[in-house]
């Protein structure tokens, strides 16, 4: 839902962008992972997604994409910039 944050603090108020970053900075270190940061949640979603073999067109309006190409770029991501990420998650 546009307008609405996603990252809340302790007393569910929005994230400043710089905090949301640290966050996930300090958690793909901690997963000995590549450089996180929020726009790769978006990748990550997409890479789910299609793992689970969700049509492109329900990826693309899942993520808010305006083009479809938008949305087939992230579904052809490369899933191995996620392995050690998901390894530390699951």
């Amino acid at each position: 839902m546009p307008g609405r944050p996603f990252f809340l603090s302790e007393q569910c108020r929005p994230l400043h962008c710089s905090t949301a970053n640290l966050i996930l900075h300090k958690y793909g270190e901690k997963a000995r992972s590549v450089a996180v940061h929020p726009h790769m949640l978006r990748h990550a979603c997409s890479f789910a997604l299609t793992d689970q073999n969700a049509d492109t067109r329900l990826i693309q309006d899942y993520l808010g994409q305006r083009i479809i190409q938008h949305a087939v770029c992230y579904a052809t991501s490369n899933p191995t910039q996620f392995g050690n990420l998901w390894r530390w998650v699951a």
